[in-house]
C-alpha cells in the first residue's frame, strides 16, 4: 500500500525541506523507518502546521478561522513510501510508536479527473465533436458517407427532426428500411425519441449517409424472455440488411449498422450453460447472424453499454462482465465512452467481455449537447451515443473504402491500431485501444492508398 509519511524533524531540516532552492531527499529526513521503502523519487514537502486564530480553538476544525504557520518549529514534512499489504495495520501502528519524529501515517490513494456520470450536464457540444472528429479533413478527403447506407436499429428516426436540429438535408432511404411486423410507422417519421438521437449523432462525422431506419426497439412481440421478444426481430432485421448488401455491386458494397442496445440483466435471459443462453452463448441464433453479415461484408458496431463501475444505470445487473451477447461480438466494434474533454464517462462499461475478452474495443465522444432529442437541456449520452458517433466515423471511411477494397475486418484493426492510447500502454479495459482517431485513420488510408497506386 501506498502512504503518505508526515514527521516532524528538528527544526532546522524543516527549514532545508522548506528552502525548495536546496534539494532534499526522502532518506535526509526519514532513513530507517521500519517497514517502509521511501520513494526516492518524491522529494520531501514541508506542511504548515495549521493553528486556530483565536485562543482556545480546535486547530483541526476548518470550519473556524485558523492561520498556516511554516515557522521550523511548527511545520512538519511528508514524505512517500510503500508498506506490504499484509503488513499494513502493523506498520502504520508501529510507526508512530517507535519513531518520535513520526507524526502520523495517511493512505496515499490514486486520484483522477471527477468523471462524467448520467444525470451531469454536458461536456462541450457536437461542434466540438465534429472538430475533434476532424470532420472537415474527412470532407476533404472525400470521406463523408455519401452513398453509404448507415443502419439505425433503434426506436425509428424522425428525419424531419434531424434536419431541424442540424440544419442540412437528411437523407432517409425509404425503400431499404424495415419495420418488424409489430411495428406500424413509415421510416423517418417516428416520434422524436432514442432513435433520433442516434440518428442525429451519426450524421456528424457521415453527413451525406444514407439512413436505414429499423425499429426494432420498438417491437412488443413476446418470447420465452425478455431479450427473446427482441432478438427475434433483430434477426429478422439483420436477415434483410443481409438482402440489402447482397443487392450491392461489390465495387461499392458497404452497410453500416449502428446499435446503441444490449441486455442490462441477467434475469432477462436464460442462465449461462442453458441452450437458450444468449449473454455468453456464441451459437445463439443472433449472435450468428451478427457474425454472418459482418462476414458478408457490413461493418457493426454496438455500445458497449451503460454498466461502468463508477456510475453505472440502475438497471445493471450483471455482477460483473457486463458487456454481454454481441455487443461483445469478435466480429462486430464494442464502442465506450469518453466525453469531449477526453475523459471516460463513469458509466461506460468495462471488459472483459463475455463472447470476447477483448471488448470494449475503443471509444468515442458521448455526452455532449446535440441533437436535444431526450429533453430540453438533456444531452447526447450513454455508450448509445457514442456508438453512432463511431458508426458515423466508419460510414464516413466506406464513401470510398468499400468492403470489397478494405474488409471489415481490416477497417476494424485499422481502427484499433489508429486509436489514441489514453490508459495503460496497449489494450486496457476502461478504453479498449483507445479513443477513435479520425487524424490516424487519414493517414492510414493515405498510405494504403500510395501502397497500391
Amino acid at each position: 500500500m501506498r502512504v503518505l509519511i508526515q514527521l516532524r524533524p528538528s527544526p532546522d531540516l524543516v527549514a532545508a525541506v522548506a528552502d525548495r532552492s536546496v534539494p532534499s531527499t526522502a532518506s535526509d529526513v526519514a532513513d530507517g523507518l521500519p517497514g517502509v521503502v521511501l520513494d526516492q523519487s518524491y522529494a520531501p514537502v514541508a506542511v504548515p502546521r495549521p493553528m486556530p486564530a483565536s485562543p482556545g480553538g480546535d486547530p483541526l476544525s476548518l470550519n473556524q478561522p485558523l492561520i498556516f504557520s511554516m515557522a521550523p518549529q511548527d511545520a512538519s514534512v511528508v514524505v512517500r513510501g510503500e508498506i506490504a499489504d499484509d503488513e499494513v495495520t502493523s506498520r502504520i501502528a508501529l510507526l508512530p510508536a517507535t519513531r518520535r519524529d513520526v507524526v502520523a501515517v495517511y493512505a496515499d490513494p490514486a486520484i483522477e479527473t471527477t468523471l462524467t456520470c448520467a444525470g451531469d450536464p454536458a461536456v462541450g457540444d457536437w461542434h466540438d465533436v465534429e472538430r475533434l472528429l476532424r470532420v472537415p479533413d474527412l470532407t476533404s478527403e472525400g470521406l463523408d458517407g455519401s452513398g453509404v447506407p448507415l443502419a439505425v436499429i433503434d426506436t425509428g428516426i424522425n428525419a424531419a427532426y434531424v434536419k431541424a436540429a442540424r440544419g442540412h438535408d437528411v437523407t432517409v432511404d425509404h425503400e431499404r428500411s424495415w419495420n418488424p411486423a409489430s411495428v406500424s410507422g413509415t421510416p423517418g417519421d417516428f416520434p422524436v425519441d432514442h432513435g433520433t438521437m442516434c440518428a442525429f449523432d451519426a450524421l456528424i462525422a457521415a453527413p451525406k449517409a444514407s439512413l436505414v431506419d429499423v425499429p426494432v426497439l420498438l417491437s412488443r412481440r413476446q418470447g420465452g424472455s425478455t431479450l427473446d421478444g427482441l432478438l427475434s426481430d433483430a434477426i429478422a432485421a439483420y436477415a434483410h440488411l443481409r438482402e440489402i448488401l447482397d443487392a450491392q455491386p461489390a465495387e461499392s458494397r458497404a452497410l453500416v449498422v449502428t446499435n446503441s442496445w444490449g441486455s442490462f440483466s441477467p434475469r432477462w435471459d436464460f442462465p449461462p450453460g442453458h441452450p437458450g443462453n444468449y449473454s455468453d452463448n456464441p451459437a445463439h441464433p443472433f449472435n450468428l447472424i451478427v457474425g454472418s453479415l459482418a462476414e458478408a461484408g457490413a461493418d457493426i458496431l454496438f455500445a458497449a453499454g451503460n454498466c461502468g463501475t463508477q456510475c453505472r444505470d440502475s438497471r445493471c445487473a450483471f455482477p460483473d462482465r457486463p458487456i454481454v451477447g454481441a455487443n461483445s461480438h469478435p466480429r462486430a466494434l464494442s464502442i465506450g465512452g469518453i466525453d469531449t474533454a477526453g475523459a471516460r464517462v463513469g458509466y461506460s462499461s468495462q471488459g472483459p467481455g463475455r463472447l470476447t475478452a477483448r471488448k470494449p474495443d475503443v471509444c468515442a465522444y458521448t455526452h455532449f449537447a446535440g441533437s436535444g432529442a431526450l429533453g430540453d437541456g438533456e444531452p447526447d449520452s450513454g455508450t448509445s451515443a457514442a456508438c453512432p458517433v463511431a458508426a458515423g466515423l466508419v460510414a464516413a471511411v466506406r464513401s470510398r473504402w468499400p468492403a470489397t477494397v478494405l474488409p471489415p475486418a481490416q477497417l476494424r484493426t485499422l481502427l484499433r491500431r489508429t486509436a489514441d492510447d489514453r490508459s495503460a500502454v496497449g489494450y486496457d479495459h476502461d478504453y479498449g485501444y483507445g479513443v477513435v482517431d479520425a487524424a490516424g485513420i487519414i493517414a492510414a488510408l493515405r498510405r494504403r492508398a500510395a501502397k497500391a497506386a
